[in-house]
């Protein structure tokens, strides 16, 4: 669930829950208070209405009273002058928080002492013959009074207008009706802390947990811990969050473990560097102690000990050009210079270099091409031929047989010029050839220094060709030799419409 869906959620849910639990419960205590009322007062067919005006309710309490009055009036109407009558009438009013009041003309004659203000109360009663106070529902007076009430005119014996007033205080609620507003209270002030609690537990749930599973993540990685998986259950944008920082998670660990790996390879190759290095510079210092020290005491001597120096200084200049080819290639900083090349003119003048190159080192050469006139290539030629050179420099190192042989293909593969390098070596174990093209790796574990070399060059060959568009590879057999196989796309001209 998204969490703006969440948010709606929980706008609708303050609004909502509230208004639905609190209208449930009011309904519930309005229905047992109504049955409170009913059967306290012994009233009936009571609405709910007589919650929210009590004036109602008091109304009706006084109903049956009054028509018993007023059927006393008219048929005895000197008995409403009985202090005895008037006051047992007046103590079951009182009851019914009324108090009964007579005047005869306009003297009052009897005041129940149960109202409170009674001056006040004089002061509002109505004159004789008032129709609104003598229907049944009573006249209300409001203000500082506060009381209901109701009139029953009648004539005495003796011809004198007489007026019966049933007064009731409506300025205090019946015990009921303030209960139920004290417990609406308390049910508003219940059901907004259920509605928070819930809400602030879903939160909590949703926002708070992803947040906690984050922050000791957050607290992980500054420990340098990339070894822990950041999990989330939900699919809205806390449980993104949480993905995003598994995924940044993963990048920083595959970040720290290739350094950790290149960390490796830099030591590897000063290592191999140095290796290497050392047997030409421990041949070098040698022959040149023997010429100090008079031991090529002939010219043939003398010149077999320069040469020997000149080779060697030659393998340690090929040494140092590796390692610097290696770090532009670390840096992605070959310097390229790409150019449409005739494949024939091309690979010819290679294999005329090459024949004379491995003629002077005792190699048989074998050149085979089957490229059309025409078909042409874009690549650098400067780093072709090093390709060509640090395959045939490899095979040169494992050639074990008494002749050595290496042979030059070039054939149309379609959209493609394969190059084919072939030689007649040790070979190639198969758990090995999948791992000649990656840096530094070398089959001969033991690092025989008659082999060399710094373990980079089959791997700046990969990286070479790659960046042409093409790609390299290899079969090979242990003892019978191995080949070596690189594509070139060819160029092909669009045609262009007039």
């Amino acid at each position: 669930m998204k969490f703006k869906t969440r948010l709606i959620i929980a706008f609708f849910t303050v609004i909502m829950v509230p208004v639905v639990l609190t209208s449930l419960f009011i309904l519930l205590l309005g229905r047992y208070q109504i049955s409170s009322i009913e059967k306290t007062y012994g009233l009936t067919g009571t609405t709910v209405e007589v919650l929210t005006n009590p004036v109602q309710v008091l109304g009706q309490l006084t109903v049956e009273p009054c028509h018993e009055l007023r059927a006393e009036a008219v048929a005895n109407p000197d008995k409403l002058e009985d202090a005895t009558y008037l006051n047992e009438f007046n103590e079951m009013l009182a009851d019914k928080k009324s108090c009964l009041i007579v005047r005869k003309d306009d003297t009052i004659t009897y005041m129940g002492g149960k109202v409170n203000r009674m001056e006040k109360v004089l002061e509002k009663l109505p004159s004789y013959g008032n129709t609104e106070t003598t229907s049944e529902a009573g006249l209300y007076f409001g203000g500082n009074v506060q009381i209901l009430v109701k009139q029953i005119d009648f004539q005495y014996s003796d011809g004198a207008d007489g007026s019966a007033f049933i007064v009731t205080d409506v300025g205090d609620m019946i015990p009921e009706i303030r209960e139920f507003a004290v417990d609406v209270l308390i049910v508003i002030g219940l059901v907004l802390i259920f509605t928070a609690a819930v809400l602030v537990l879903w939160i909590y749930r949703a926002v708070m947990q992803p947040l906690g599973r984050m922050q000791q993540a957050a607290q992980y990685i500054k420990e340098g811990n990339l070894d822990f998986e950041m999990k989330w259950e939900t699919d809205d944008e806390l449980g993104q969050l949480c993905r995003d920082f598994e995924e940044m998670r993963r990048r920083l660990k595959a970040n720290t473990e290739e350094k950790l790996a290149f960390d490796k390879e830099n030591k590897e190759l000063i290592s191999n560097i140095s290796h290497d290095l050392k047997t030409p510079v421990t041949t070098i210092k040698g022959y040149a102690e023997g010429i100090m020290d008079g031991v090529a005491d002939t010219p043939e001597k003398l010149e077999k000990y320069i040469r020997t120096i000149y080779n060697k200084a030659g393998e340690m200049d090929t040494l140092i050009n590796e390692l610097t080819f290696y770090s532009k290639i670390d840096t992605n900083r070959i310097p390229y210079n790409f150019d449409t090349l005739s494949v024939n003119n091309y690979f010819n003048d290679c294999a005329e270099d090459l024949a004379l190159e491995l003629e002077q080192r005792g190699v048989e050469f074998g050149y085979f091409n089957y490229v059309e006139e025409d078909v042409r290539v874009i690549a650098d030629a400067e780093q072709i031929k090093r390709v060509i050179h640090n395959i045939i420099n490899n095979s040169l190192k494992y050639i074990d047989k008494p002749k050595g042989k290496i042979n030059l293909r070039v054939k149309d593969v379609g959209d493609f010029v394969q190059v084919e390098l072939e030689d007649n070596g040790c070979g190639i174990a198969a758990k090995d050839l999948t791992n000649i093209f990656e840096r530094f790796y070398r089959t001969d574990a033991s690092r025989n220094s008659s082999k060399g070399g710094s373990g980079i060059g089959l791997s700046v060959v990969k990286k070479i060709i790659e960046d042409h568009g093409g790609k390299i590879w290899a079969t090979s057999r242990e003892g019978t030799g191995t080949t070596m196989y690189f594509v070139l796309r060819k160029y092909q001209e669009v045609p262009v419409n007039e």
